[in-house]
């Protein structure tokens, strides 16, 4: 795979993501799922993800929003470890918690809650 979008993908795939998070996405990349990962990395991180129209910043916050009201939670987990490499902040993911509990319900908000403060703490751990 050697396209401009690829690439470009793949590089804020990296800056968002990780590497080592993407570098275990791709070795486990095989002949059924790589017609996927190339979809992703060419069209949700090289054509959405680099738009100049938002800034990762607020993306990774529109991505967490609607991940609660998904409710998908590992993408939840994934994206909020993202968010933090984004410069998002604890404090604006709590703020996007609570009124993703007005608009996403209790429940969805609860969860998320517990599983962000989980990732927190362990991002702000020493190492």
């Amino acid at each position: 795979m050697n396209d401009e979008q690829y690439d470009k993908g793949m590089t804020v795939r990296r800056a968002v993501l990780g590497d080592a998070h993407v570098d275990r996405t791709m070795a486990r990349r095989n002949t059924f799922n790589e017609d996927y990962q190339e979809l992703i990395t060419r069209y949700a991180w090289g054509e959405i993800w680099t738009r100049p129209g938002l800034p990762r910043h607020t993306r990774s916050l529109i991505t967490l929003a609607m991940l609660v009201a998904l409710n998908r939670p590992e993408e939840f987990r994934l994206h909020v470890r993202a968010a933090r490499n984004n410069d998002v902040t604890p404090e604006e993911i709590k703020e996007l918690l609570l009124q993703a509990a007005i608009y996403c319900g209790v429940p969805a908000a609860n969860a998320s809650f517990h599983m962000a403060e989980e990732i927190l703490a362990e991002q702000s751990a020493p190492q």
